[in-house]
């Protein structure tokens, strides 16, 4: 199975709208046809976006709603710990922590909606692929239905 890493950016536009490609990301975890990969770090950085009041009244989302979609998450995901000192020294740090989720959890991808985040800085050849919701869905859909 393929195993994905998401930053914040792809869990808030998949709840922002049903139509995209970020949503239908989400609902092919939620069908356990991708597993996510978690850190401590990476749930948190969710937590802290998404209980934010303006991204609660941005998302037309109750925090009930959102505690549902991070369950989702937490239940079909793969929690893995962060146990070395690598720091992957991006222009942005606080994108550091997907990339070491990335690499901890063995991730195939990394799905962001900037992919121009993550090839910044110090970061050299990984072992999974920064993609962008509107390149990795369609590739799944072709070669996985």
């Amino acid at each position: 199975m393929i195993k994905i890493t998401l930053d914040t950016s792809v869990l808030y536009q998949a709840l922002r709208s049903t139509r995209g490609a970020s949503h239908q990301i989400l609902q092919l975890i939620r069908q356990k046809k991708l597993t996510v990969a978690l850190t401590v770090p990476v749930f948190l950085e969710y937590q802290a976006v998404l209980y934010r009041p303006e991204t609660l009244r941005d998302l037309k989302l109750a925090r009930g709603e959102v505690d549902a979609v991070l369950d989702l998450l937490l239940l079909n995901g793969e929690l893995h710990a962060v146990s070395f000192l690598w720091r992957p020294n991006l222009t942005d740090a606080d994108d550091d922590l997907f990339v070491e989720c990335a690499f901890a959890g063995q991730s195939d991808f990394l799905i962001t909606r900037n992919v121009r985040d993550f090839t910044s800085g110090e970061l050299g050849p990984m072992p999974f692929v920064v993609t962008t919701t509107t390149d990795f869905y369609p590739q799944w859909r072709k070669d996985h239905e």
